[in-house]
């Protein structure tokens, strides 16, 4: 019993035996790792790992590089590095469906046809069209009428250049008749008289009716005479004449300034006749 506890020596190798014949013996895992190293001592075999095991060894991993600083995002929008993040980056790059007046439009904004601020600037379109107007109308209010307005006195040219009867020459320009009677109604003499285009009724300008010698509002139906005396209608009194006179030159010049009125038995008026 005594013999089987006591360590067994290793034994020589045979003299003249090649070493390099010798196998490698290499740690088995959970084995005698210390015997088998003190036995490669005694026998002088290296227990290095052959030049093949050490080139099909892992290569160590190349060292990491720093991170980067984390940057300052603090009050500003950002997207998240992630799938989600790409994803909306993604949409934001890709051209839009809608019509680029919906994005402009507000979220509140229902209109079918012009957006808010379209509708602001047509309102303050229409608001500065309406303040021009309303300044212009101001200006023109500045101004007196009498510069817009024909002149009250006026020459109308010769005696001898008028005919009997009814002259319509200036009814547009002066609102006038010019007549020429042989007989006058009043003065009983021939000569001219001046007849104002202005119906009695409610101002209406009678026409001239050559056919029935006579003059007829349109209006209402109020009817005169070529002396100017009413005769049918609602007319309440004849037709006013103007104050007509031979001027220096010898022209007849008319006055509208001046009127004369027959109820009033003002046709008797040297100057509501001129005698020729």
């Amino acid at each position: 019993m005594a013999d089987d506890n006591k360590p067994v020596e290793p034994s020589a190798p045979p003299t003249g035996a090649n070493p390099a014949a010798t196998p490698n013996t290499r740690p088995v895992p959970g084995g005698d790792e210390p015997a088998t190293a003190a036995a490669a001592a005694a026998t002088g075999v290296s227990t290095a790992p052959a030049p093949a095991a050490a080139h099909a060894a892992r290569p160590a991993a190349p060292p990491r590089p720093p991170a980067a600083p984390i940057p300052d995002l603090a009050g500003k929008t950002t997207t998240a590095a992630s799938a989600g993040g790409a994803q909306a980056r993604a949409a934001a790059a890709a051209p839009a469906a809608k019509p680029a007046v919906a994005a402009t439009r507000d979220p509140d904004d229902t209109s079918p046809l012009l957006t808010r601020r379209a509708w602001m600037g047509l309102a303050w379109g229409a608001f500065s069209a309406a303040s021009a107007a309303a300044l212009a109308a101001t200006g023109r209010f500045m101004f007196p009428n009498v510069l817009n307005e024909p002149p009250q006195q006026f020459k109308v040219g010769f005696p001898s250049e008028y005919g009997m009867g009814v002259d319509e020459r200036f009814k547009d320009k002066y609102g006038i008749w010019i007549i020429r009677t042989p007989d006058d109604i009043d003065q009983h003499a021939s000569g001219f008289y001046v007849l104002i285009s202005v119906c009695t009724h409610l101002g209406c300008t009678p026409n001239y009716l050559s056919a029935e010698s006579k003059f007829k509002c349109p209006c209402h139906g109020s009817g005169f005479r070529l002396t100017g005396v009413n005769f049918e209608g609602p007319a309440p009194r004849p037709l006013e004449r103007a104050r007509v006179v031979l001027a220096d030159d010898g022209q007849i010049l008319v006055d509208k300034s001046k009127h004369y009125q027959r109820e009033l038995g003002q046709w008797i008026d040297p100057e509501a006749f001129l005698k020729a």
